[in-house]
């Protein structure tokens, strides 16, 4: 009776466990399938996160934490940036679609196995997918930050009466281009949303050309000089120019023909290297010296006989400038006393009725033509191509024209245009002056030349005529300031 007793109680506990063990399973199941309509324990979405949440709940988060402006800082302001402001949008259904693919794509049963025995593997955290108007956020920034916060850089100014500039201000810009990655990347954070914007600092501006001029004028009224000065000046970084002519405070149409002096020399060296070969000959190498270095005429008259033409040297120089436009600049006769004059020639710049210079029928140019022939000489020398390549067939050569830098380079004088230059500075020229008779004075001076800077480099051609008499000291002292002030207008150093 008690054997029979202690079975039914085993029986009974043993269906009590059972259910249990039944309704402990259900439960579990109940637990587990709840479970599998959230997220998953420590999944993280976009940096975010998520576990124990529903679709709507993670989608509300994301929104929450990438809503979020981003602060902005800029030199001492201090912007606060709307996400959706830029363009910045979030693929949320994309993201919680590849979260629900980790958390379905295993099995049920495999799952709930897992889940019994706390083997659950951690989930993969799932990327940002986002994008951002990068349209709209180079418009932001240059509207409501670069153009409230920038600070402007103030241009030189010249000072009056002198040769010198009151140097500018540098400015300040925002870096729009770098800027742009760094403001993405904090709207792709979740939690970094502070960011310093970087800028660059905007060199000074130069004077404008026209600033100069006045200043030059004014340097020419001050210095008492009455006569006429034309001046050609050209910019060979930036090919900005300036051509003007001035007389007792008043401006003269430019481009007046001028007597060409020593300065048709130049032209003598361009037609003698379109005819020789290289290495030049030694002997023609000693009369370029002579005549370019020491300004000799008798090396000019000679180089033209024998490289040119023995009866018509002066013609072919001439034919070869009007080749490359130069209408107004020619030689019509050897320097010799009582040298023929071969043709005579009527140019744009000795027609005019307006001004005359007393320009002499043999040699003429204006500022502007010898400073686009030193011009040519530069981009041949320096790109190895321009003008005088392209026009002579490659008859010069980029180390002819290299040769001809170096000969006027050797033109040191140190008076005229050169006077005003720092000691060293590369000048690349060739002056003159002519005294004819009746009186023997000096009635033209003329300096034109390259001039290498480290603010760059520059063509200068000045001619100037007085019907009456240049008085060279004085006038040597108003060059060297012209010189000054417009290396000075290349040299600013900001403040």
């Amino acid at each position: 009776m008690k054997a029979i007793r202690s079975f039914s109680i085993l029986r009974w506990l043993a269906l009590i466990l059972i259910f249990g063990a039944v309704v402990l399973l259900i439960l579990e199941l109940v637990t587990f399938s709840r479970m599998r309509e959230r997220f998953p324990a420590g999944q993280i979405i976009a940096g975010v996160p998520v576990g124990g949440l529903t679709s709507q709940q993670a989608s509300d988060r994301l929104n929450q934490a990438y809503g979020i402006p981003v602060e902005i800082r800029f030199r001492d302001a201090v912007l606060q940036l709307k996400p959706n402001s830029v363009g910045f949008q979030m693929d949320i259904t994309g993201m919680l679609t590849a979260a629900d693919l980790q958390r379905v794509s295993v099995p049920f049963w495999q799952g709930f196995w897992r889940f019994l025995w706390n083997r659950t593997p951690p989930p993969s955290e799932v990327p940002l997918l986002a994008k951002v108007d990068e349209n709209q956020l180079r418009a932001y920034l240059q509207n409501e930050v670069a153009s409230r916060y920038n600070e402007l850089p103030t241009a030189s100014i010249p000072i009056p009466g002198t040769s010198t500039f009151q140097a500018g201000k540098p400015g300040i810009e925002l870096d729009i281009d770098r800027s742009i990655p760094i403001i993405a990347d904090a709207l792709a954070s979740a939690g970094n949303r502070v960011v310093t914007l970087t800028y660059k600092q905007v060199s000074a501006p130069r004077p404008s050309l026209d600033n100069l001029q006045v200043l030059i004028q004014q340097t020419i009224d001050a210095s008492g000089y009455d006569g006429l000065t034309e001046i050609y000046l050209y910019d060979l970084t930036t090919k900005q120019e300036m051509y003007f002519a001035y007389q007792n405070g008043v401006n003269v149409t430019p481009g007046l023909a001028f007597t060409a002096a020593s300065t048709i020399k130049i032209p003598i060296m361009v037609s003698v290297y379109r005819r020789v070969s290289e290495p030049v000959p030694v002997d023609i190498g000693d009369l370029l010296e002579s005549m370019i270095v020491r300004s000799h005429n008798e090396p000019a008259d000679e180089l033209m006989m024998r490289v040119m033409d023995q009866n018509l040297g002066p013609i072919v120089v001439t034919d070869d400038m009007q080749e490359i436009g130069m209408q107004s600049t020619y030689i019509a006769g050897y320097f010799y006393d009582g040298a023929p004059l071969l043709r005579l020639y009527s140019t744009p710049a000795n027609t005019r009725t307006d001004y005359s210079t007393d320009a002499d029928v043999y040699n003429q140019t204006t500022a502007l033509e010898m400073g686009m022939l030193l011009n040519d000489i530069y981009q041949c020398a320096e790109m190895g191509g321009g003008t005088l390549m392209a026009a002579y067939d490659g008859a010069i050569t980029q180390g002819e024209c290299r040769a001809m830098i170096d000969t006027l380079n050797r033109d040191r004088i140190g008076v005229l245009l050169q006077a005003g230059l720092p000691d060293g500075t590369k000048f690349a020229h060739k002056h003159g002056w002519t005294s004819p008779p009746p009186d023997y004075v000096i009635k033209q001076v003329a300096d034109a030349g390259i001039v290498y800077s480290p603010g760059g480099d520059y063509v200068i051609a000045v001619f100037q005529y007085h019907p009456v008499q240049i008085l060279f000291e004085a006038d040597n002292i108003l060059l060297a300031e012209i010189s000054r002030s417009i290396y000075n207008y290349f040299n600013l150093s900001p403040q």
